[in-house]
């Protein structure tokens, strides 16, 4: 498939599996490729909490996010303009994502793009709503018609301040964000839409919000094979080691969550088995790592026991070891969830994954 290039975004699908939607490829951006599927940690304000820059880089993470409502709160858009932009402010090279701050609704699509476009982002957001569960029909439909005039709204704002100065950006790129609750009708109405405006990408909006999980699949199996083929597929908030390559199978290139690092932070950590809670008292004398299956730093130095100490002691170590070692499964699962579709063994890959992953309580 050809490359298709607008603005600064170039994506290509180099592999379709067979057997399911999983699609692989590459997204580039000016700051950095990203080889799709993709999970992109999750930097709220300027930081992927607990973590460094440095070991953000370790992890090969090729691209992050950032919330625009949050930095436009502090330290403020303008400031961090000033100071050359929000790679430069975060010291960070490859590729950032900023949200629209539609979660938070106190902008405008006007305003949502003149901060993101100040903070010289590579993939902007538009402007929407994500529509509280449960809705009604009618409260999903008005709800995704006004994300519709947004979206519009969004658009235009875009590509008027592309030619202007007040920004670091780079050829960024705008992605248009489907909604329309759990109603495939409305789904497909919204992405109608979408497509009639033009969008260098297409996120599916409004899910992961408290419906059944079943449903969330439903819906993503529903409206991303519909999504334009010759971009990149954006599931947003989304989420679990089983909903990654779940999702994948149904056609989803790029996702996100807070789960590996919020949840590091309460003590849980995923590993190839499953989860376990840290903090659990039978691992006060286990030598082993998190993981025996992961080759990550923090796998191959310390043990359980010690981590389990930290907790204990409150030591804000704890929080950055189980943080890295939870961003380096989610990223080393996409690895090799990737290369199975190159290879044409997706399907015997994500059996093994989700039978090993689903195999005990884990707590070993």
């Amino acid at each position: 498939m050809n490359a298709e290039i607008v603005n600064g975004l170039t994506f290509q699908v180099e592999h379709q599996d067979s057997q399911t939607k999983a699609r692989a490829g590459r997204i580039v951006t000016a700051h950095s490729v990203i080889e799709t599927p993709v999970f992109m940690p999750v930097g709220t304000a300027g930081t992927v909490k607990a973590l460094t820059q440095e070991m953000l880089e370790t992890l090969d993470a090729r691209i992050i996010l950032g919330n625009t409502y949050h930095l436009f709160l502090r330290p403020g858009h303008e400031t961090i303009l000033e100071l050359g932009g929000l790679h430069k402010f975060i010291s960070w090279p490859r590729s950032i994502l900023t949200d629209s701050g539609g979660f938070q609704v106190f902008l405008s699509p006007e305003a949502s793009m003149q901060i993101q476009h100040a903070l010289g982002s590579d993939i902007v957001m538009c402007f929407d709503e994500c529509t509280p569960h449960p809705a009604t029909h009618k409260q999903a439909k008005d709800s995704l018609e006004m994300t519709s005039r947004w979206a519009k709204r969004s658009r235009m704002e875009f590509d008027r301040l592309k030619n202007t100065p007040q920004s670091t950006a780079i050829n960024a790129s705008l992605f248009g964000i489907n909604q329309g609750n759990i109603y495939p009708e409305l789904r497909r109405q919204s992405l109608e839409q979408l497509v009639e405006i033009g969008f260098e990408g297409y996120a599916i909006g409004g899910l992961s919000v408290g419906e059944e999980k079943s449903q969330m699949y439903d819906i993503t199996e529903f409206i991303a094979p519909q999504l334009p083929v010759d971009k990149p597929r954006y599931l947003m908030g989304v989420g679990t080691p089983e909903d990654l390559i779940e999702c994948v199978a149904r056609g989803v290139d790029m996702f996100d969550c807070v789960m590996p690092t919020r949840n590091a932070r309460n003590g849980q950590v995923f590993i190839s088995t499953g989860k376990l809670n840290i903090r659990n008292a039978k691992f006060a004398r286990d030598e082993r790592p998190l993981d025996d299956a992961c080759e990550c730093t923090v796998c191959r130095r310390y043990s359980r026991a010690y981590i389990r100490h930290l907790y204990n002691s409150s030591e804000m170590l704890a929080a950055t070891l189980c943080s890295y070692h939870n961003l380096a499964f989610y990223l080393d699962s996409m690895r090799s969830i990737r290369q199975s579709i190159a290879l044409g063994e997706f399907t015997s890959f994500r059996t093994s994954f989700l039978n090993k992953f689903r195999s005990s309580s884990n707590e070993e």
